[in-house]
């Protein structure tokens, strides 16, 4: 693998996933940068898993070249594991982060401080023409706090407190919330599958 096309028009994850690559020398681009329009992908499958494969394999064939996708979101115990594949539309199709802040604590205001536990999600999905496609997976375990607080980050960081602390995700600086971040677990395990290639 020489090359790899990243599934995404975030500017910051496509720098997160060049950096890695560029170590193994292989060349990553993102969508941003291809000269062919890619159409989106309608996400209609029932798991992470399903949303990356669709994403990645898709755009794979599409261009004849190996892609990777993510699919990411927030799991709830309290909620049965909403809001899921969901996350980024709990509260309506149009995507509010404070709308979906708002529906999600408005779900828990009965569950005591016990029973709060959450993670977030990542897998990561890489589709190579012909070949099976590859997954890995990363989580951030921790619980959801009863207010918001914090300014960083975005979609749930206000209300999710990693496990050994004491802040939100939005209350950490952002070196320190990549570090532990479901994303970034999800690139350790793939680092782990690019060393045997």
């Amino acid at each position: 693998m020489k090359k790899v096309v990243i599934a995404t028009k975030n500017k910051g994850k496509a720098l997160e996933f060049k950096s890695l690559f560029k170590k193994y020398n292989i060349e990553a681009i993102s969508l941003l940068e291809l000269e062919k329009e890619v159409p989106d992908v309608e996400e209609t499958g029932t798991t992470f898993q399903e949303n990356a494969a669709l994403k990645a394999e898709e755009i794979a064939n599409l261009l004849n070249t190996p892609v990777l996708a993510d699919d990411s979101g927030l799991e709830i115990d309290a909620l049965d594991g909403r809001p899921g594949i969901f996350s980024a539309r709990y509260a309506g199709e149009q995507k509010d982060d404070q709308a979906n802040i708002d529906k999600v604590l408005k779900e828990l205001k009965e569950v005591p401080e016990k029973g709060r536990s959450a993670r977030f999600v990542c897998v990561l999905a890489i589709a190579i023409p012909g070949e099976e496609t590859i997954f890995r997976t990363g989580y951030c375990e921790g619980e959801i706090n009863t207010e918001q607080k914090g300014d960083n980050g975005f979609g749930y960081d206000p209300i999710f407190i990693p496990n050994g602390y004491e802040l939100t995700m939005a209350e950490l600086e952002p070196e320190e919330k990549n570090s532990i971040s479901h994303r970034k677990n999800a690139i350790i395990q793939l680092e782990d599958w690019l060393k045997t290639m």
